[in-house]
């Protein structure tokens, strides 16, 4: 592995926070067919042990949520909503321009309620490279969301090809 990239394993690379609205749980829950009242419904939601309308759990896979250093304004660079900038400049230096999502899987510990602030850090768990006459990086990584009373309410580990 090159320095200039094993120099990432370990690191957190991206901080993010974004606060949570119904108007957005309810476009989400529209566009993947989700009909549950929970996130819907504010009358029928206030009445569930949630006392809110809450999120579906995949709301926060939404790519714009990520590379947002503060709660709302532009991203430094529309690059990264593919991922932190530090990263992704190191990786196109060494010669991986090209990315392959191969998956995320999530564990949801509490759900997000509309009203809340999420805090999401990525860190670098792994990176390798392989290959003899094309290289190829797999990069891991584990992002953490915490709200704002500092409980985990999800994490998510995932995998990138980088060529």
């Amino acid at each position: 592995m090159q320095p200039e990239l094993s120099k990432f394993i370990g690191q957190t690379v991206d901080s993010s926070i974004f606060e949570v609205e119904k108007e957005p749980i309810r476009r989400f829950a529209d566009a993947v067919g989700e009909s549950n009242p929970l996130y819907w419904d504010e009358e029928y939601a206030k009445k569930s042990r949630f006392g809110s309308i809450i999120a579906p759990p995949g709301f926060i896979s939404s790519l714009w949520f990520s590379g947002r250093s503060k709660k709302w304004g532009p991203r430094e660079r529309p690059s990264e909503a593919l991922g932190p900038p530090e990263l992704m400049d190191a990786l196109d230096k060494a010669g991986f321009k090209r990315i392959l999502d191969t998956g995320i899987d999530y564990e949801f510990f509490q759900p997000i309620k509309a009203g809340d602030t999420i805090r999401l850090t990525c860190v670098v768990k792994d990176m390798m490279e392989r290959g003899k006459e094309t290289k190829v990086v797999f990069l891991v990584t584990e992002t953490t969301y915490t709200n704002q009373d500092g409980v985990v309410v999800a994490k998510a580990k995932s995998m990138t090809v980088h060529q």
